[in-house]
């Protein structure tokens, strides 16, 4: 089985997206584990990751359900191609060093926060269950990762340096996050989905206060990359999903 079918209505399209999301972001924080700067780091990235794979299980989960086609978690994560994953272009960047990790999980949770603190009155039981969860955990990762910012932009000159290198590498993935997905106006419309764009000036107030506590320049606004949402991706979503998937790739059914 090289890949599989997924009949993606809005509401499966949209969990997808946000699975994906959660499940790549998660997977680049567990290739931290033994390498972060001290062991209190390296626990907490473990532990970030490990709540965005629990967000990515349960939308995962969910999808499931409302495609009714016999596809599950696993499936979703091990058998579609890269053509097929919705995340956006910011959660599939490399780690870089730790700056540039910090400043993507901070720029991605500065959005994810507001985003599951709105999603937890979505008209669907299911969703607004998933993100009063998410929204607690997402709350402590904006946290963390904003004190880290703090830290290293008004630091030594070598860290403040690579965090404002971090900012402008990273910046033009971030309006991608507001951009709508193909169907998601009605689900919009019918209270089961958030209108992303709403949280921009929620977003832009907590990112650039932060930064102007770091010592960073906010770029100015502009272009942004697109195309994660319809399956465009970088080259580096493929070399991670050859490492994330290769046990069912190779071992087709191999279970614990």
């Amino acid at each position: 089985m090289a890949t599989i079918t997924v009949a993606e209505t809005p509401l499966v399209r949209y969990a997808l997206a946000r699975a994906d999301d959660a499940l790549i972001l998660g997977h680049r924080l567990s290739e931290w584990c033994g390498h972060a700067p001290m062991m209190e780091e390296d626990m907490a990235l473990a532990n970030i990751g490990l709540d965005l794979i629990g967000q990515a299980r349960a939308l995962y989960t969910y999808a499931a359900e409302a495609e009714a086609a016999g596809n599950d978690e696993d499936r979703y994560a091990y058998w579609r191609d890269v053509r097929q994953y919705r995340n956006l272009l910011l959660v599939e960047q490399p780690n870089g060093d730790f700056a540039r990790t910090i400043l993507r999980q901070f720029f991605y949770s500065a959005f994810a926060d507001p985003y599951w603190r709105a999603m937890t009155a979505s008209t669907d039981p299911t969703l607004a269950a998933i993100a009063a969860k998410s929204e607690k955990e997402s709350a402590y990762h904006l946290r963390h990762s904003a004190e880290w910012v703090i830290r290293l932009g008004d630091g030594t000159n070598e860290s403040h340096d690579r965090s404002q290198d971090a900012v402008e590498e990273l910046w033009p993935y971030t309006g991608e996050m507001f951009l709508p997905d193909e169907g998601e106006a009605e689900l919009v419309r019918q209270g089961v989905a958030v209108d992303a764009e709403s949280l921009r000036e929620t977003w832009s107030r907590t990112v650039v206060a932060v930064l102007a506590e770091a010592t960073l320049a906010a770029p100015p606004a502009g272009w942004s990359q697109r195309g994660g949402r319809d399956g465009r991706h970088s080259e580096h979503l493929g070399h991670l999903l050859s490492e994330l998937q290769i046990l069912q790739r190779t071992y087709p059914g191999a279970n614990w």
